[in-house]
């Protein structure tokens, strides 16, 4: 099975976020957000809170969903997440090229690597 990622993570530092809110066309940046991922097998959800946004979506591994990013850039894509070993990849088609994210665990640290045009964004959660 692969790792768990249930548990709730709040953001301890983010490299380049400002440079991936302008490539989405999102001109204010979040503060300290928290996010609560729930994991039953491959079935995830994924909720993230802030002071100035909230941002929740559900998904099953390998299955194709419409992702609706209202309250972020308020775009609509479709999404595709996978394992890579023990990561969580996903690959978003819409209005972006080159747009999606990679989720990770090492030690007690959650990555997430957020790409879109030519902007990475690196995040580092610690459980809370």
């Amino acid at each position: 099975m692969p790792v768990d990622f249930s548990g709730t993570w709040q953001l301890v530092s983010s490299d380049n976020f400002e440079g991936y809110m302008l490539a989405l066309g999102i001109d204010f940046a979040t503060h300290k957000p928290q996010k609560v991922i729930k994991q039953d097998r491959d079935s995830f959800s994924i909720s993230m809170t802030s002071t100035f946004r909230n941002y929740f979506v559900e998904f099953k591994i390998g299955e194709e969903f419409e992702e609706d990013h209202k309250g972020q850039d308020n775009r609509k894509c479709k999404s595709i997440v996978t394992w890579d070993n023990d990561k969580l990849v996903c690959i978003q088609t819409g209005e972006k090229r080159n747009r999606g994210w990679a989720h990770w665990i090492e030690g007690d640290e959650l990555y997430l690597e957020l790409r879109c045009e030519d902007q990475i964004n690196w995040q580092v959660f610690k459980r809370v």
